[in-house]
């Protein structure tokens, strides 16, 4: 199982929590799941699920634990090739808000 964290840095408050906030993707809607609940994240909190943009928004200490359980860092550009492969490989059913 492969997930990445990317390197965007987005200011943001969320609820209670003010961060900066990264992203969290995966190839496959069950890999993401799976590292979301060892990272303690709340199946609730993915964003655009089931579509080719589903991912986690992680804050600065969730990127670092995600890191350290095996995420792999990438940059920001990859991060959105990788998502604009899913959504070549799920079709027009997977754009979100359709």
């Amino acid at each position: 199982m492969t997930v990445f964290v990317d390197n965007v840095r987005i200011p943001a408050t969320v609820g209670r929590h003010t961060s900066e906030w990264c992203h969290l993707v995966a190839d496959t809607s069950a890999e993401l799941e799976a590292f979301a609940r060892r990272l303690g994240l709340r199946p609730s909190w993915v964003q655009h699920k089931g579509t080719w943009s589903e991912h986690y928004d992680l804050t600065v200490g969730k990127r670092r634990q995600a890191v350290a359980l095996g995420a792999v860092e990438i940059s920001i550009v990859e991060a959105g090739e990788r998502l604009r492969a899913r959504r070549v490989e799920m079709g027009p059913r997977s754009i979100p808000g359709v």
